[in-house]
């Protein structure tokens, strides 16, 4: 097998070092969240503007992560083949990376879309940085449910881009992917319980039962759903969200409940877990893909 050019592994370290997959994730809700609050089509370079911003903080927060949880990546099996694991990029390297990725973003969100928005953008990273990373993450099983704030920015950075200011949809889309993260990323957490444990993070999923972990999985997913559908009352949501809404949520909470049900007879499974884990990533990709094609069906249900 030919080894790659020095330059090209460096390339593929400082990307890897940006949690792609991460980034992919809050995109998907970026986007339709400008579409919705512009209910129409957002200009090309705002929307640009939006997404190459909150993808270079995403990526900042990202590699800031790496460069602080090191000494806790090189324990777990799910980390171990990180850049600053296997030595292809030094601690140093990252940090400056991480933190002219952060800067840039500020100021792409800043002159490319508003100061709110820019603002917004630097809240997201010193949340997930501060907050999560360095306060939260090893000191209490809740770290997930209050870090996964940091995942809600974008929507709101999206709204802010678009109309200048928050109003309550751009709250009701924050709460969503608050509530929606803990049923997302506990059983996960399951999974890969013995990694937590031997870092010595308290992860729910690493420090209680299959069925503690469950019943906290079933009642976020309720309360995900239930606040998803707050848009219709509230007079901005027509047929097409409220459909979405509804039959992805509704499968959504069956399968928090397949999962409970497993972990109460003792045939849950860590592929069991893990099809919980994917399909919420599925169950918010089609409610923005409904608030996404919303504005151009019908009109609001109600108000």
């Amino acid at each position: 097998m030919v080894e790659q050019p020095r330059w090209r592994r460096k390339v593929a370290a400082y990307w890897s070092l940006t949690k792609p997959r991460v980034i992919e994730l809050l995109l998907v809700t970026t986007l339709p969240t400008m579409f919705f609050a512009e209910q129409g089509v957002p200009s090309f370079w705002l929307a640009l503007a939006t997404l190459v911003g909150g993808a270079m903080a995403a990526g900042s927060a990202g590699a800031f992560n790496c460069y602080i949880d090191r000494d806790m990546d090189k324990l777990m099996n799910r980390t171990k083949k990180r850049p600053l694991v296997t030595g292809e990029l030094s601690p140093r390297e990252a940090l400056i990376f991480a933190s002219a990725l952060g800067l840039a973003a500020i100021a792409v969100l800043w002159f490319g879309t508003n100061p709110l928005a820019a603002g917004l953008g630097a809240a997201a990273i010193f949340f997930y940085v501060v907050v999560y990373t360095m306060i939260l993450k090893r000191r209490t099983e809740q770290n997930i449910i209050w870090g996964g704030i940091a995942g809600c920015f974008p929507v709101v950075i999206a709204w802010a881009a678009v109309r200048e200011t928050l109003e309550w949809p751009a709250v009701v889309l924050f709460v969503v992917i608050f509530l929606w993260t803990p049923p997302h990323y506990w059983p996960l957490s399951m999974k890969y319980r013995t990694d937590y444990q031997t870092a010595h993070v308290p992860m729910l999923g690493a420090i209680a039962t299959a069925q503690t972990v469950s019943v906290q999985v079933v009642l976020y997913a309720w309360a995900t759903v239930m606040c998803s559908l707050l848009l219709i009352p509230m007079g901005w949501a027509g047929i097409t969200y409220s459909a979405f809404a509804l039959v992805a949520g509704a499968w959504f909470i069956f399968e928090a409940h397949a999962l409970h049900r497993q972990a109460g007879d003792g045939s849950l499974t860590d592929k069991k877990a893990m099809k919980v884990f994917h399909l919420s990533i599925l169950y918010l990709t089609l409610l923005f893909i409904g608030l996404w094609v919303d504005p151009f069906i019908g009109s609001p249900l109600m108000g």
